[in-house]
């Protein structure tokens, strides 16, 4: 098949004829297009749409070629495309994820696998020393201790409800590391949410905070377009983000327990709470769920406190969050949040 006549265009989202044309290639191929696309690029032959591809952020996704135009080499030029983008946007450790099927495509395009989930879903990234030099980054903080346990938190703020529990995981063990989500995808950001952290746990000499990076999987990033149903999303998310960790930071760290928190309202953590039961186990690593600390009539919670803060109710605020939080808010620093917050009050 001729190549010659096969033009490359970069896709307008803003046009609505143009992202439907991209909706509907992809709806061909059998996938969908996340809602949190960023940038698109797309090949025609001449007028007729045979490829595209996309980004969000630092992930790559929605890459599909039409069937009679494979094995020419296609995924190459769209795969060529977004990285120059990605690269002209200072995004030089790129990921994506893939059904296995196309796994050996991606590795011959540069990309390494980090962790792959049944038949379901491979994570990959575009650098070969990825992980390991993550893992090299915690590991310097592993002590000789007896239970060494983790919790991992969004912390969007950090409230006495997560005080509480890191407080009640740090008496229950020798050593106690704690991983931020470091998704950009919260009001909060996350170099923010770490330092609010570290500030509200300083008291306690055997805890450690640590950047969760890329290598901690949070709903908000992962992809939806070949996974067929929700419930098939969420499940698929806990059990590859339960993955890498059981793979790489739980031997790495010498972790036995790893706490969380009771949910009572989310139906996606129940669910990644229940996967959590099921496979860490299996590596030796104890599940502790803790019950949510109560204030009055309130259950704490981070999206209590943003409800709040988006009410002005800084009096309500101030007995959910602990004083280096609660120090934050009022200051000059918080203005931009906490005008977001408020915005859609």
């Amino acid at each position: 098949m001729e190549t010659e006549q096969i033009r490359e265009k970069i896709v307008h989202l803003n046009s609505k004829a143009e992202k439907n044309q991209v909706i509907k290639f992809l709806k061909q191929q059998n996938l969908k297009f996340d809602k949190d696309i960023e940038y698109t690029v797309a090949l025609f032959d001449p007028q007729k749409m045979i490829g595209t591809g996309s980004f969000s952020g630092k992930i790559l996704k929605c890459i599909a070629i039409a069937p009679e135009y494979k094995g020419l080499g296609l995924a190459n030029k769209i795969i060529t495309l977004l990285l120059q983008e990605e690269f002209r946007r200072g995004n030089i450790h790129l990921f994506l994820y893939t059904k296995p099927e196309n796994k050996r495509l991606f590795s011959e395009l540069g990309f390494y696998k980090i962790s792959e989930v049944n038949s379901r879903i491979v994570l990959m990234e575009n650098k070969a020393a990825g992980i390991k030099d993550y893992l090299a980054e915690i590991v310097q903080y592993k002590r000789d201790a007896g239970i060494v346990s983790t919790i991992v938190m969004n912390c969007n703020p950090f409230t006495l409800g997560h005080q509480y529990l890191v407080e009640y995981a740090a008496s229950r063990s020798d050593q106690l590391h704690i991983f931020i989500v470091w998704e950009d995808k919260s009001i909060f950001p996350p170099e923010l949410r770490y330092q609010l952290v570290k500030e509200g746990v300083k008291h306690l000499s055997n805890v450690i905070v640590h950047k969760g990076r890329d290598y901690i999987i949070s709903a908000a990033t992962f992809p939806s377009y070949f996974i067929k149903t929700y419930q098939e999303v969420v499940e698929t998310q806990a059990a590859l983000d339960l993955k890498i960790f059981s793979d790489h930071i739980i031997p790495a760290l010498g972790i036995s327990k790893r706490f969380v928190g009771e949910e009572p309202f989310c139906p996606v953590t129940r669910t990644y709470n229940k996967i959590m039961k099921k496979i860490l186990p299996e590596k030796g690593v104890e599940v502790v769920e803790v019950s949510r600390l109560s204030i009055g009539r309130d259950i704490v919670s981070a999206s209590k406190v943003r409800e709040y803060i988006g009410q002005g109710e800084f009096l309500k605020v101030k007995k959910l969050v602990p004083k280096t939080t609660y120090n934050f808010l009022i200051s000059d620093n918080a203005k931009d949040i906490i005008q977001q917050l408020q915005s859609g009050y």
